[in-house]
């Protein structure tokens, strides 16, 4: 089955299959659940994040869960497919996001991948994603090297601040170009916006997506972090 094929059946999989609580995931703070998602003779593991599950935060409205979903989508605008195909819909504990299980080698992280050159380019991608999504919490583990030999970004519900807030390990590219390829998906993202976001973020977060975008093409560099800021996530992994 080819790849877009395999997406749109793991989107209708995740949308329309009965949701089987399996058992929670360990070291999240939030409530996440890791479910199998059937439908007939097809089933597939997923990660559930519901709403009630969610610890307030001071900074960031409820429903973190809603942005787990517009990170798929803005990854969508991009034409990445950096985030595993996620949705939103009603679950055994209410409305959250369901995202496919990345079966992946969870011995490899961020900093395990960065030394392995062949991996720059795919950690240039996700390193631009997250300064278009505003990422408060890139950790290391939020990097899977996936057993089909692809680079997931996962764990994206702190993102979408309207103001800036950006926390990442990946700063090794600071002060580098961005690499025309990259700059060029950017700018198409520009004539997409909104897209799907608009049902699921806010009209400042939103155009906190343009701004960022559009800050990225005049600038044409990776940012470095700030000696005097919180740039780095706690933990690191």
């Amino acid at each position: 089955m080819h790849q877009d094929q395999r997406a749109q059946a793991a989107l209708k999989l995740l949308a329309e299959g009965d949701v089987e609580l399996k058992g929670r995931m360990p070291w999240s703070t939030n409530q996440t659940f890791l479910v199998e998602v059937a439908h007939g003779d097809d089933a597939m593991l997923g990660v559930y994040k519901p709403g009630r599950g969610e610890r307030p935060l001071w900074d960031f409205p409820g429903g973190l869960y809603r942005r787990e979903v517009a990170a798929w989508v803005l990854s969508e605008l991009l034409g990445w497919g950096i985030v595993p195909e996620t949705v939103l819909r009603d679950g055994p504990l209410g409305e959250g996001s369901v995202q496919r299980f990345v079966s992946a080698d969870f011995s490899q992280h961020y900093f395990t991948l960065y030394e392995d050159p062949t991996h720059h380019d795919a950690l240039r991608r996700i390193c631009v994603f997250d300064l278009l999504a505003n990422n408060t919490d890139r950790k290391g583990g939020h990097c899977l090297l996936g057993e089909d030999g692809r680079l997931w970004a996962i764990d994206n519900g702190l993102c979408f601040h309207p103001h800036p807030k950006v926390r990442t390990v990946i700063w090794e590219f600071g002060g580098e170009p961005v690499p025309d390829p990259l700059l060029g998906d950017v700018d198409a993202l520009l004539g997409r916006l909104p897209g799907g976001l608009v049902a699921l973020l806010a009209g400042d977060e939103v155009d906190g997506v343009r701004q960022r975008a559009e800050w990225l093409l005049r600038r044409g560099r990776f940012p470095a972090p700030d000696p005097l800021g919180r740039c780095y996530p706690w933990p690191l992994v």
